[in-house]
């Protein structure tokens, strides 16, 4: 996948402690991509909208 065009943004409850961090980008067709802020070089995870959308429920605990 192509993720030059993706827009990075850092989870709202990460800190700037450089702590354990994230970064999504929601901007990509068809795909959410998921990756470490601390390495922004390394591997990406990257879910289709609907597996995302199931995964965030989790974590809010719906």
């Amino acid at each position: 996948m192509d993720l030059s065009q993706a827009r990075w943004r850092k989870a709202r409850r990460s800190g700037d402690d450089g702590g354990m961090c994230v970064e999504v980008a929601t901007n990509l067709p068809g795909a959410v991509a998921v990756r470490d802020s601390k390495w922004p070089g390394g591997p990406v995870l990257v879910f289709g909208p609907g597996e995302w959308a199931v995964f965030l429920d989790s974590v809010r605990g719906r």
